[in-house]
């Protein structure tokens, strides 16, 4: 089995731990499972398995365990990237060590490279190092404050053919246009945003060929029908799958506006924490998220909730699987306040 292009549902899996914050390990094979068994590649240790936080020997344990079980079943793209070159050649080297097929290496995060510094004393860097290696560059300007441009990462497949994807969480369709046009068609572009997917996959100009998805933690079978869906023209039962979990996508960052001393405090509650919650709610192993990452408020949990409530309503059938895996009874878990506290 090759991994030949990176297109359909790549699953950013959550890493569960323990209400102590311990890494459960035995959550984590359960929940790698579910997503082969749905259909979906794998990314562990991305920023979604909140990797700032993890120590490198749980780190190494996580992207283990995945290889392990997906052997022969479906690939991994294990998250590998950091703020230190080296730091992410170490992690790369244990990664393909194990039997990864690729890496997703985020753009330097808090040192602010530019984007010249980022192609060459850190993508190129670790292309020469992994010469058999695929790596996919993660641009999300939002967490790092930089970005490696379009121009830059032209250079960087022309001299380097194992950097044939990017992960763009930019929300910059022009700039994925752009991509499109000066990298060609040989060059896969992957949605970082499960929002905007329907649009990357269905723009002529952009064609993206899938999604990291957030959300295919609950439903990766639904999320790579849908994908495979716009791949092969479909655009009809893409779009009709997209609008039955469009609830879902819109949870994965919720702002509330929260009230303490008199104050009114606008609060974002960014990726992972609603996809954590809303796992946790539904029975699956998720556990908390660890810090400086806390619970989401009662209201931002409201909205959670709220958003899977539509989705069983409406398109009970996409959480089917789920209930099936997890052994779980939806219709309690969504309606009882209980497991929503």
């Amino acid at each position: 089995m090759a991994l030949e292009r990176f297109e359909g549902c790549w699953t950013a899996m959550v890493t569960p731990f323990t209400e102590r914050g311990v890494l459960d390990l035995e959550g984590l094979r359960q929940n790698v499972t579910f997503q082969i068994e749905g259909g979906a590649k794998l990314v562990p240790t991305g920023t979604t398995g909140e990797s700032p936080t993890l120590e490198w020997k749980e780190h190494n344990q996580i992207i283990e365990e995945t290889v392990k079980l997906a052997k022969g079943r479906t690939f991994v793209m294990a998250g590998t990237g950091s703020n230190s070159t080296q730091e992410a050649i170490r992690g790369t080297k244990h990664a393909v060590e194990v039997g990864a097929e690729a890496v997703l290496i985020v753009d330097c995060y808090y040192n602010g490279p530019s984007s010249l510094e980022l192609r060459t004393e850190y993508y190129e860097v670790i292309a020469k190092e992994f010469p058999q290696t695929f790596i996919t560059p993660y641009v999300i300007p939002g967490r790092t404050g930089t970005q490696l441009e379009v121009e830059d990462l032209a250079i960087l497949h022309r001299n380097y053919k194992t950097v044939r994807a990017v992960k763009e969480a930019t929300g910059d369709l022009e700039r994925m246009a752009k991509t499109r046009e000066l990298l060609g068609d040989d060059f896969d572009i992957l949605s970082g945003d499960d929002d905007m997917t329907f649009e990357m996959m269905t723009r002529k100009d952009i064609r993206a060929q899938g999604v990291v998805s957030v959300i295919s933690n609950v439903v990766p079978e639904v999320v790579a029908e849908m994908a495979t869906a716009f791949n092969r023209g479909d655009i009809v039962r893409g779009k009709e799958l997209y609008e039955a979990l469009t609830p879902l996508f819109k949870i994965v960052t919720v702002k509330t506006v929260e009230e303490y001393d008199g104050f009114k405090v606008p609060c974002k509650f960014r990726n992972p924490s609603a996809i954590k919650t809303l796992m946790r709610g539904l029975g699956m192993p998720a556990g908390p998220c660890r810090q400086p990452l806390g619970r989401m408020t009662p209201k931002a949990t409201a909205v959670v909730r709220e958003a899977i409530k539509t989705v069983y309503e409406r398109n009970r059938e996409t959480l089917i699987p789920l209930q099936v895996f997890y052994k779980i009874n939806l219709e309690e878990r969504i309606y009882q306040d209980e497991y929503w506290i």
